[in-house]
């Protein structure tokens, strides 16, 4: 009876020893003390690094504690690290003057970074609606791409309906108020800054955003023309007469003068005709407040006048 080959591999000491929660912990991702300049912003990362009273907390902590909480980044083809989450614990450790922060790194795709970039950032208390808008349009349309590559047989269809109600759930917003902040990303920049700085209410600028471009600035214009916010029915008029053709600078300048039931007697003065009475360098606000000190040296004038 012929003998039999035994095909034995043997283990090393480190194998045969090691159990199998330390061969786990050998295979998580572990912290690493980073360059700060190597550290470099996420690409058209939505959320914004301000220098508020928030970030100045921030860097009071950052100096007496340091980081605790390390910042997730993946490699760059170009050389250092791309921030995933982090970025204004990186602003603060600038701001406190340190030279490393802890990071994990890892290996993501542009898909899988967009997606946990943006879910990380969405947990802050205060978000303004610019920031939610483009990070609620990135989820979107990096889960379409995930969505295309697992299934190439799903029509495009299923998977944007899909899509958004993962955005949505995700949230906790309605599928239709997700796809109403998408809108203004469509917002010229100078609209939507106003909208964050609450000068024009969300609901007018969504429909304001089906204005092209071209027609959005001749809106600013008349808005500033006549120092009027617009009311939802407004904004929506002038989307019909967008729609219809018989949009320009006039129309919207006599839409948004018309009378609001909150603002009678109110005085309606163009930029135009005030700018030729000051420099060209003084803003709205120092033309108000210099308009303001006439009228009250021009109204004791008239008191004296009058008690003569």
């Amino acid at each position: 009876m012929p003998k039999n080959s035994l095909n034995v591999s043997l283990k090393g000491a480190d194998d045969i020893f090691s159990t199998e929660e330390s061969r786990q912990e050998q295979q998580r991702e572990q912290v690493q003390q980073i360059p700060i300049g190597e550290l470099f912003p996420f690409k058209n990362h939505p959320f914004k690094v301000l220098d508020d009273e928030s970030m100045q907390r921030t860097v009071e902590s950052v100096e007496q504690y340091g980081v605790l909480s390390p910042l997730i980044a993946r490699p760059r083809p170009e050389g250092g690290y791309e921030i995933i989450s982090g970025h204004r614990r990186q602003h603060a450790a600038q701001l406190a003057g340190l030279d490393a922060l802890p990071v994990i790194v890892r290996q993501m795709d542009d898909d899988a970074a967009v997606l946990l970039m943006v879910d990380s950032n969405l947990q802050r208390e205060n978000i303004l609606p610019s920031e939610r808008a483009f990070a609620y349009k990135m989820k979107l349309e990096a889960l379409k791409n995930q969505g295309a590559r697992s299934d190439l047989t799903s029509d495009q269809v299923g998977q944007k309906l899909w899509s958004v109600e993962q955005v949505a759930s995700d949230a906790g917003e309605s599928k239709t108020q997700i796809q109403r902040f998408i809108r203004l990303t469509s917002l010229i920049p100078e609209l939507l800054d106003m909208v964050d700085e609450k000068k024009i209410a969300f609901n007018p600028a969504v429909e304001l955003s089906y204005l092209d471009e071209s027609q959005q600035r001749d809106f600013l214009e008349a808005m500033n023309d006549t120092q009027n916010a617009p009311s939802l029915s407004q904004a929506q008029r002038l989307k019909k007469l967008a729609q219809e053709g018989h949009f320009s600078y006039d129309v919207a300048f006599a839409v948004m003068g018309e009378e609001k039931k909150d603002e009678l007697d109110k005085v309606v003065i163009k930029n135009d005709t005030l700018r030729k009475y000051f420099p060209r360098s003084y803003t709205p606000k120092q033309m108000e407040d210099t308009i303001i000190k006439l009228l009250d040296q021009w109204q004791r004038k008239q008191q004296r006048q009058n008690e003569r």
